[in-house]
């Protein structure tokens, strides 16, 4: 285990005294601090222990710790002690304790520029020093989160389709790619009525954009589906005034793929891999969609609708059928803030993933451990559950019959059935609808 006296300072005498009397007040319950020197410095400690739903890294309490306790001023130092196999993890948990986006006008004012100094202490057996390839896989790893919340912290009137689709221009500038992008009528024109239908209502129109990498050698097509719900009034099913704010995040989706697709490229990722962005609106106007409008789908599939609210499957759903069938995917992993449902399924801090293979359902659990975004399985079941679907009229209606059946995993079973449940490829669901508003919380 690892001896606090490590970080001791060498002097026996005043200094020694003050950190050993800090040590010995800490009692982690869950998490606990002490302030030093007048709050020049602070000591803080994580769990002793962690469950095994959890990360052993304890990353959802570094970021608490690090935006309650951090002493303020303009160069400051965070100390991180752990062992090698916590090192990503922590690093991401650090990162999402300073974001990038502010309106403050003190802010606006301020003409120093801070810096923040992280230094990892490994313990543990495996000590040695961090290799070059790994602190520059933190770089890019920590660059990609702080992207992702900058773009769901910023409002729909900064954040609108037009503005992130220069968000995916400038990724692609970076990593040398040209995105591929379909707008506005030539969506209605090519057959994608999920996205075309749910955006058209709005002034900035909506859009499908790609980013594609494809290296020599590969081997395999991974194609990554984000839902980029700019901002989402619920359409004419509208949202009431304490559910519609915080929605500027339902791009969360999209906005993780972009983060994720930028560090994954920059480490050299060796098989081709597609990041799909389904951009659009949910807003109000003459030519919103209807409860009771039926749509045609990319996947050829018609859709009755009877909730506008249940508006991120409908693009999904394009995305997916887009990534198989003109992408030829062999493993479609698509991300959303796809149901208020799962919070209560999974909890604030866990997203839900669904998948047709139980070896990714458990890769995808263990990833989220080791990178500290926790995620947990839904019941993948279509044979039970796609009947809450059944619509006299259409192939299928956009939102279930009964609300108490499992409804977030029926949401992604929706997204599936637009590449077919006997599709031989992979498929994985990430419903991250709660935990993209879980760093709001520590606050």
């Amino acid at each position: 285990g690892f001896a606090p006296a490590a970080l001791a300072p060498t002097s026996t005498g005043g200094e020694g005294f003050i950190w050993q009397s800090a040590l010995s007040t800490l009692n982690p319950n869950p998490t606990d601090s002490c302030p030093l020197y007048l709050n020049y410095a602070t000591v803080a400690a994580l769990p002793s222990r962690v469950s095994r739903h959890n990360s052993p890294s304890a990353a959802q309490f570094i970021t608490r710790l690090v935006r309650n306790c951090l002493p303020g001023g303009v160069n400051r130092c965070i100390v991180m002690v752990c062992e090698r196999s916590e090192v990503f993890a922590s690093a991401c948990a650090l990162a999402r304790a300073f974001p990038l986006f502010t309106h403050r006008s003190s802010a606006s004012r301020r003409t120093e520029k801070k810096t923040v100094t992280v230094e990892f202490f490994l313990v543990g057996q495996n000590n040695g020093p961090i290799e070059v390839a790994t602190l520059k896989c933190l770089a890019s790893a920590t660059e990609g989160v702080r992207l992702a919340a900058r773009i769901v912290d910023t409002p729909c009137n900064e954040m609108n389709t037009d503005n992130f689709l220069e968000e995916i221009k400038k990724v692609g500038k970076d990593l040398g790619i040209t995105p591929t992008i379909i707008r506005d009528e030539e969506l209605k024109e090519r057959g994608f009525g999920g996205i075309y239908g749910v955006g058209k209502a709005a002034l900035h129109p909506p859009a499908l954009a790609v980013l594609s990498h494809t290296p020599d050698g590969a081997t395999q097509t991974i194609a990554w589906v984000g839902k980029g719900i700019v901002y989402d009034t619920g359409g004419l099913s509208i949202k009431g005034k304490t559910t519609m704010p915080g929605m500027k995040r339902d791009c969360g989706g999209a906005a993780a793929i972009l983060g994720a697709f930028k560090a994954t490229v920059k480490q050299g990722f060796k098989d081709n891999l597609h990041a799909v962005f389904c951009l659009a609106e949910n807003a109000v106007g003459p030519r919103a969609t209807r409860p009771d409008d039926i749509h045609v789908l990319y996947s050829g599939k018609t859709v009755e609708i009877n909730n506008t609210d249940a508006e991120g499957r409908l693009i999904l759903a394009d995305g997916v059928a887009y990534a198989c069938k003109d992408l030829g995917a062999d493993i479609i992993l698509d991300m959303a803030t796809l149901t208020g449902a799962q919070g209560i399924a999974t909890g604030k801090y866990h997203a839900a993933v669904l998948t047709n293979n139980e070896e990714w359902e458990k890769a995808c659990v263990k990833a989220g451990r080791n990178c500290g975004d926790l995620v947990h399985p839904l019941v993948y079941c279509p044979e039970l559950h796609f009947s809450e679907f059944t619509s006299a009229v259409a192939d299928m209606k956009n939102s279930v019959a009964d609300r108490d059946n499992t409804p977030s995993s029926c949401a992604g079973l929706f997204i599936a059935s637009h590449i077919g449940f006997d599709w031989p490829g992979v498929w994985v669901h990430i419903d991250i609808a709660a935990p993209v508003h879980a760093v709001s919380m520590f606050i």
